[in-house]
């Protein structure tokens, strides 16, 4: 008879094994610092929530993402949520209800009914900032910048950040009056490169606007491909708008590896700004992304302009340099001995790892055992000295 495999997990979804848990913990450490002295205030909204709410101005994308449940309790329907923006969106609109510029950051799981990609956790864990209450470029180039930091402290510098616009888009689809359908699937094929697909999808689009929309997969590359998009975009108010932003991020971030793709369209449903991704060494997709988001807190009682990103730390660890396992004190289990009670709690007030050992108990570096007893209390002339193990350290 077959037992059952019950320590196995659903499809995409893993543990963290000791080695891995460490690093994820101390980067969320590590840029949650980083985060709190530029400004950014720390909240942790919960796993659950009514539907709703969660899926509020986000798009049918997320739609699709978010696990569905009835609350026993009310007969509602709940989700599990699959992205913390619009949770913090609600702090910041309903509960903080500040009326200035508000920096709040945020760091947990989130849930993905699918993965992302085939080599996706199902469960990342999403560490992200937003800034809200400024409508101005100064506040994206702020989040920009910190978008940049937090790859950097965590030992993973951007090699490239592209950045697009919804806005051109946006005012195209408008101007060539697409209709919902037709507005979303070239959006789709813009996103895909589909350049074939496009062709076909814009054949009926009147003149000047399907050539423009035909042109935007060929509109990347440095600053020069701004110049090139005013020459060959119509010179619609949204756009000359959208294009000068570009222009004034380069201009301040001149220090970043900033690029431009004006057909990356991610979070086009959400986003109604500038829009951001950051690649890093390692890595075929991007790291972090996040974007303008203008209006979202509507629904919950107070429209207000919005620029954040967020990240996936599991998949930020697999990049992050990893550090040699600190090695352990290993001390005997002497019952009385005040001195070596002292000694311990000492050690481990200034972040030693002492490990009290059980009767039997061994620590070996080459087993595997970790974390490994590089070091050892032993008592000389009446003190607890540190020696280190023979073969060890």
């Amino acid at each position: 008879m077959n037992r059952p495999m019950n320590w196995l997990l659903p499809e995409h979804i893993a543990d963290a094994l000791p080695r891995e848990a460490a690093r994820i913990e101390r980067l969320r450490r590590t840029i949650l610092d980083m985060f709190r002295v530029h400004g950014y205030e720390l909240v942790m909204p919960p796993m659950l929530e009514y539907l709703d709410s969660l899926l509020t101005g986000t798009g049918s994308d997320l739609k699709l993402r978010t696990f569905k449940l009835v609350d026993q309790l009310s007969g509602r329907t709940l989700g599990l949520r699959a992205d913390m923006t619009p949770q913090v969106a609600r702090i910041d609109a309903h509960l903080l209800n500040r009326q200035g510029v508000t920096r709040l950051c945020y760091c947990d799981s989130v849930l993905h009914t699918l993965p992302a990609s085939l080599a996706a956790n199902r469960e990342p864990i999403q560490l992200g900032a937003e800034l809200y209450g400024h409508a101005g470029i100064e506040a994206d180039i702020e989040v920009i910048r910190l978008m940049d930091k937090a790859v950097g402290v965590a030992g993973a510098p951007a090699s490239r950040i592209d950045v697009s616009h919804a806005g051109v888009f946006r005012a195209l689809a408008g101007a060539a009056k697409l209709d919902g359908d037709a507005e979303h699937e070239i959006q789709r094929l813009l996103l895909l490169k589909d350049i074939p697909g496009l062709r076909d999808c814009c054949a009926g689009i009147e003149s000047p606007y399907r050539a423009a929309l035909l042109s935007l997969p060929e509109l990347y590359g440095g600053i020069e491909s701004l110049d090139t998009a005013c020459s060959r975009l119509p010179a619609l108010p949204e756009i000359l708008a959208a294009l000068d932003g570009l222009r004034a991020l380069r201009q301040a971030l001149p220090e970043l590896p900033l690029s431009f793709d004006l057909a990356d369209l991610r979070g086009y449903d959400y986003h109604n700004g500038v829009v951001f991704s950051v690649y890093c060494q390692g890595l075929p997709g991007a790291i972090a992304q996040g974007g303008r988001y203008d209006g979202v807190g509507r629904a919950f009682g107070r429209a207000r302009p919005a620029t954040g990103f967020s990240m996936d730390l599991r998949a930020l660890a697999r990049v992050s340099p990893g550090e040699k396992p600190a090695g352990a004190v290993a001390s005997p289990r002497v019952a009385g001995d005040e001195a070596l009670a002292s000694r311990v709690a000492a050690l481990r007030a200034a972040g030693t790892i002492v490990i009290e050992l059980l009767p039997g108990e061994t620590r070996d570096a080459r087993a595997g055992e970790g974390p490994p007893c590089d070091r050892r209390l032993t008592r000389e002339n009446g003190e607890w000295i540190i020696r280190v193990i023979e073969g060890e350290g």
